[in-house]
């Protein structure tokens, strides 16, 4: 089995080679082994770049771990302190409409 997978490879190779020679002697066939061999670059920078994506991936992972554990850590004190100043300002300004 592994002979004929091997033979059946070698004649797709053999195949895949001539149907080059033949497409660079058909006239614009440069051009179009041009734009093939531009796209199989383009396609392989793509990939390594796709691979480094992965990476930040699992490093942003983390930090929102991190952000989550801090954030948690630490107490709600400055939040309640905020709601104080403001339902204190609108009252006060309340009670001045009220006296005029």
């Amino acid at each position: 089995m592994a002979a004929k997978r091997n033979d059946l490879l070698g004649r797709l190779a053999d195949l895949s080679e001539e149907a080059i020679q033949r497409l660079s002697d058909v006239p614009g066939g440069d051009r179009a082994l041009g734009a093939l061999n531009a796209l199989r670059e383009r396609t392989d920078e793509l990939q390594r770049r796709v691979r480094g994506l992965e990476g930040l991936e699992q490093r942003l992972a983390d930090l929102e771990k991190k952000v989550d554990t801090l954030s948690k850590a630490q107490p709600s004190s400055g939040r309640s302190r905020a709601r104080k100043t403001t339902s204190t300002k609108s009252s006060s300004t309340a009670a001045k409409k009220k006296s005029q």
